[in-house]
């Protein structure tokens, strides 16, 4: 086969997946992500399920939380998988199968506005996104790519039941569609505007006006026939597009309704925590690197052939929509859109997973750039994206040291388990300072509680929601607030049975003193000092009107794992029906099937 031949196939969506396994499977099993942002807190819910699999009430943070405040699907799979490979590892599984499954989605995704063969090139393109990298890597948002991952490959199923009323199309995106939910409510919910209006919208001009795979003066993107309307077929699409939004919508509300239930009970009200995706990137170099250059890599320099290649296509531009809107949503308060559109969510959202989206819809436009660049400039062009693709990946790995915010080595925070698990101290609680995320690698292995804790939404403790700072372990990087927050919790310890602090900062120790506390030991050659307050009486239960009923734990146990079981089972059931499709160039007048 020659050059130019190869380059005018599609790749195997199997040596795509193969690609993706190669790229992120060894740095996985290395444990790269181990000192990612928020791995340690997926791991610490996931031990959760491990031991109380039908309990969500988690007595080990802010003296008590319920775990039905986030969705518990990728924690019940490591639950899974600890059992036979651990807690660390079966995380690291559970990210490489949501890397993987990533790419299939994507090239399922792009199908629906491109050729195979610009499709293939979008998936394999998906594999070294500076956007993916950033969020296994140094954020460790586990679910969102997961969620993400899923929610692509329901979409097709969407597309196809909505054009051509296929049953088991309908059957397998609702249970997909499902399985995402569970794995990460704020990815559906934000989906619907970015990845499913834009596929509801091109599947009402395709209603109009059938679609055939190929053109001759634009082969690599699909486009309409300019055949008569079929008559009825915009109606049955969006009855279609009812009757899918309402089986997903009561299947969600069923399947994460301890969620709901725990949202209506305890809305967050919160004082607002600043973070640096919510910034103006005009304004902070660092974080217009971490931000926005890093994820985008070496799309920046695609940015503007994909707007020409997306505005040119009328199909195209759906989808050319749903990636500025996305586009902009990135770059956080660069721009007033976001808070404009959000109001108060704007200070509670994270504002990266925004980028990651915007990157994974740019993918078909990317694909078909691609593939006018290989037809044009073959082994050259090859070479030239090749190269920005490795560039792209190797920048984001690169940037985890080179971020000057990252913590550039991880503690050793197993005297601390120890002391905590020795000698009854577990009958007390504890806070850490200075530690980061180590903190829930800390709660995850010792029986101790604490009134501190990783994750923002479930603070009710009025010292924690009171004031506009996160974790008491961080405190002073929310400034006078954080601190204040501190004072608080340590002015109150006898209330909460808050005995012990761990210090991995000496900025604190004077706060400490002050404060009556006083050194009792230290540990990793004086890394760590541990503190302590003597008239401090043992923990005792703190009721809370937040626990979930023992229904609700039954629900949670059994609804989210059951939907990504009936997911797998009509996958290898159902399985999709191959389609002959043109050669590239030759148009293809066959109406697709419309039912009204």
């Amino acid at each position: 086969m020659s050059t130019a031949e190869s380059y005018s196939r599609p790749i195997p969506l199997f040596a795509i997946v193969l690609v993706a396994l190669a790229v992120h499977g060894p740095l996985l099993f290395m444990q790269l992500p181990a000192g990612s942002f928020d791995t340690n807190f997926h791991i610490f819910f996931a031990s959760h399920y491990a031991s109380h699999w039908f309990d969500p009430w988690n007595v080990k943070w802010f003296a008590g939380f319920s775990q039905t405040t986030y969705p518990p699907l990728t924690h019940q799979w490591i639950a899974l998988l600890s059992n036979v490979v651990g807690l660390k590892m079966g995380y690291m599984l559970v990210q490489l199968i949501a890397v993987m499954l990533l790419p299939v989605g994507v090239f399922r995704f792009a199908k629906i506005w491109v050729n195979e063969r610009a499709a293939s090139y979008a998936a394999l393109a998906s594999v070294f996104l500076g956007a993916l990298a950033f969020l296994v890597y140094q954020a460790g948002q586990l679910a969102t790519v997961t969620s993400t991952a899923l929610y692509l490959n329901a979409l097709p199923y969407l597309y196809e039941w909505i054009t051509t009323a296929s049953g088991r199309s309908f059957l397998k995106g609702v249970a997909v569609s499902w399985t995402a939910a569970a794995a990460h409510h704020v990815t559906l919910i934000f989906g619907v505007l970015f990845f499913a209006l834009p596929v509801l919208w091109v599947a009402i001009l395709d209603a109009r006006e059938p679609v055939v795979e190929a053109d001759a003066h634009d082969p690599d993107v699909r486009v309409r026939d300019e055949g008569e309307r079929v008559p009825g077929a915009v109606r049955g699409v969006l009855l279609r597009t009812g009757a899918f939004a309402l089986i997903v919508g009561l299947g969600i509300g069923l399947v994460l309704a301890p969620y709901w239930l725990s949202i209506l009970r305890h809305p967050v009200r919160q004082m607002p925590i600043p973070h640096d995706s919510r910034s103006n990137f005009l304004l902070n170099s660092t974080t217009a690197i971490n931000y926005f250059v890093i994820p985008y890599g070496a799309l920046l320099l695609g940015i503007p052939f994909i707007l020409v290649r997306g505005a040119r296509a009328r199909r195209l531009r759906p989808l050319l929509f749903g990636f500025w809107l996305a586009f902009i949503f990135g770059l956080g308060g660069t721009t007033p859109l976001p808070r404009w559109l959000l109001g108060r969510a704007f200070e509670i959202l994270t504002f990266e997973r925004f980028t990651f989206w915007a990157t994974l819809l740019a993918m078909p436009l990317l694909g078909a750039v691609a593939v006018s660049l290989l037809d044009r400039f073959a082994s050259k062009a090859a070479a030239a994206m090749a190269l920005a693709a490795v560039a792209t990946v190797g920048a984001a790995l690169w940037w985890l040291n080179a971020n000057p915010y990252r913590p550039t080595a991880i503690v050793d925070v197993n005297p601390v388990i120890a002391f905590l698990n020795r000698d009854g101290h577990d009958s007390y609680r504890y806070i850490t300072l200075g530690l980061g995320s180590e903190l829930a690698q800390v709660s995850t292995y010792t029986n101790a509680t604490s009134v501190d804790g990783d994750y923002n939404s479930a603070r009710l403790l009025p010292e924690m929601t009171n004031y506009g700072s996160a974790q008491l372990t961080n405190a002073k990087f929310y400034g006078s607030a954080g601190m204040a927050s501190l004072r608080a919790m340590l002015e109150h310890a006898s209330r909460y049975g808050l005995k012990f602090v761990f210090v991995h900062d000496s900025y604190y120790e004077p706060l400490l003193t002050f404060a009556g506390w006083r050194k009792i030991e230290t540990f990793d050659n004086g890394e760590i000092t541990a503190w302590s307050k003597d008239d401090v009486p043992p923990a005792h239960t703190i009721s809370s009107d937040a626990m979930p009923a023992p229904w609700e734990g039954v629900l949670w146990g059994t609804l989210p794992m059951g939907v990504s079981f009936l997911a797998i089972f009509l996958e290898l059931w159902l399985p999709e029906r191959r389609r002959v499709v043109a050669p590239v160039g030759v148009p293809v007048h066959v109406r697709q099937p419309y039912v009204a």
